[in-house]
């Protein structure tokens, strides 16, 4: 039973993991009615394992299971971000002070990498279409390894799912404004630096300067959630 049931685990977790992309990503928009029919033909698969991925997606909140109507790609408000953003900086802070407290050198070392492959890579797509997306790997991959140092699986797992979560913000404020043609909204005071504050956070991090590098963490996605506000429309 348990080798017979692995490739259906394993063809789930793969369905999942597509139709999370695409829906961060925004190729599945919100609210969209999620017809079993219409996916298997989108992704090649059969109806049962769809189903078990619908299903894992319900339970982290990017899927909508509706009695007798089946899945939608659950909606986005203004309310929902601030609250996942005040999540995840409880979250995410919590994980950074245990990786600076019990980091290794290892942990230094991946962190240092991360940042160096990220302050190389220019912030938007060639295009002028959005933030480059290699960019958009390189910062997750950055955020990851701020908090790898943690000894707690539990709050890094948390905190990956709700970066997840706030990147689809990211994406659909940045295809609302390709739609519109809308310029950013004019920045007051100083104009924000986001590569100084990513060397920020690696310093406080390296330095083992944890009250500070909490502090920056929480600016630093506070900042970056009041910008996705100001560029997506109310919902």
């Amino acid at each position: 039973m348990t080798s017979a049931s692995t490739p259906f685990r394993t063809a789930a977790s793969a369905l999942a993991n597509d139709i999370r992309a695409d829906i961060i990503t925004g190729h599945l928009p919100p609210g969209t009615r999620l017809r079993i029919k219409d996916l298997c033909e989108r992704y090649d698969s059969g109806a049962i394992p769809l189903r078990e991925a619908l299903s894992r997606l319900a339970t982290s909140g990017f899927v909508v299971a509706e009695d007798q109507r089946g899945f939608r790609v659950a909606d986005v408000s203004a309310e929902e971000l601030l609250d996942i953003t005040e999540t995840r900086i409880h979250i995410e802070c919590e994980a950074l002070r245990r990786a600076i407290a019990r980091g290794s050198l290892d942990w230094e070392e991946r962190l240092a990498g991360a940042h160096y492959r990220l302050s190389r890579l220019p912030l938007h797509a060639p295009d002028g279409s959005g933030l480059s997306a290699e960019w958009e790997q390189a910062h997750s991959a950055f955020h990851s390894a701020l908090i790898s140092g943690s000894d707690s699986k539990s709050l890094i797992a948390i905190a990956e799912l709700l970066r997840d979560q706030t990147a689809r913000y990211r994406y659909l404020s940045v295809q609302h404004n390709a739609g519109t043609r809308r310029a950013p909204a004019p920045k007051k005071g100083k104009e924000r630096n986001v590569t100084d504050e990513h060397r920020q956070l690696l310093e406080a991090a390296l330095a083992r300067d944890a009250d500070t590098a909490a502090e920056l963490l929480a600016q630093h996605l506070r900042q970056t959630t009041q910008l996705v506000l100001a560029q997506i429309p109310s919902h």
